[in-house]
């Protein structure tokens, strides 16, 4: 097939478009998009210092290079990458390997926190422990926090995360089949909070595979492995229902996201922005008296 754009040989075809596009303009479509999401929704402003959550995998280190792209040249715009080691034998060092390469090869700031520093276990012996949680909702958890937490003490005004259109839609999902609307509406922020870093999704509306894609043709260092305990987790199930009903029907994962930016705002109404505490243990930003973290973990005041 040929190229819609240009009539050159097509290397990807967009069932949700109908469009046939070679390899620069795949690249030149997903970076529109890219940059039409960062002004739509403010992600990036004058001044800001931009924390990039960067693990290795496809999604974070796109999102690195789009950023150094669009922004690197930019005096009043400041990028750095945050990776947090959990400490998952087997997977996260090579990852970490793939990370400091291409922060390197860019010339960006690179800051390591680890579980093992910041909670004196790793998510391994977390999990050899057992408990009540399954290791997602361990990983998740400690994982935000120490992401706010060295993303705050480095500067940083936004925390760029490298979630895709697939993440999105699915965790939209998730929440409606939980019955759990308030937490669907806090994946679009309304205003930052004392202590919490604003998080930014530039890659919320390309799907997937195609930022994978652009990883491959941008020739950039990543790891296409999947963690070992993603296995645990009900979002592998929301992805395939998800996937498989993207297939008969395109244009379905866009849809949900589109529902959700049109359903926040009123909703807010109902499930107005919560006021955050500090947490009488550890001091970082909590809705309650004691965070979330410092009760997984058992730390007492």
């Amino acid at each position: 097939m040929k190229c819609r754009k240009c009539h050159k040989k097509a290397i990807h075809f967009q069932p949700y478009s109908g469009a046939h596009l070679c390899a620069p303009h795949l690249i030149e479509d997903i970076e529109r998009k890219v940059k039409h999401t960062i002004r739509k929704h403010r992600m990036i402003e004058k001044g800001d210092t931009i924390a990039v959550a960067l693990s290795g995998g496809k999604d974070s280190t796109v999102l690195l290079y789009l950023l150094h792209k669009l922004f690197g040249e930019r005096p009043d715009i400041n990028i750095i990458a945050i990776t947090i080691d959990e400490g998952i034998a087997g997977y996260r060092p090579n990852t970490l390997r793939h990370a400091k390469e291409i922060t390197s090869k860019l010339g960006i700031e690179h800051i390591i926190a680890s579980f093992k520093d910041e909670y004196g276990s790793t998510l391994d012996q977390i999990v050899a422990k057992g408990g009540e949680k399954g290791p997602c909702s361990y990983c998740g958890a400690l994982r935000k926090h120490l992401l706010n937490k060295t993303a705050r003490e480095n500067g940083a005004t936004r925390l760029a995360v490298g979630h895709n259109l697939d993440d999105e839609a699915q965790t939209v999902l998730m929440n409606l089949l939980r019955g759990d609307v308030e937490r669907m509406v806090r994946m679009v922020p309304a205003c930052a909070q004392p202590g919490l870093i604003l998080r930014s999704k530039p890659l919320r509306d390309i799907p997937e595979r195609e930022v994978a894609l652009y990883a491959i043709l941008e020739d950039l260092p990543v790891d296409f492995s999947e963690c070992p305990y993603a296995y645990s987790a009900i979002r592998g199930e929301v992805r395939d229902m998800l996937n498989d009903f993207e297939v008969p029907h395109p244009g379905t994962k866009y849809a949900v996201l589109r529902s959700l930016d049109k359903m926040a705002e009123p909703l807010r109404h109902n499930f107005p922005q919560q006021s955050l505490n500090t947490c009488s243990i550890c001091g970082e930003p909590t809705a309650s008296d004691i965070c979330q973290v410092c009760r997984l973990i058992g730390r007492e005041g």
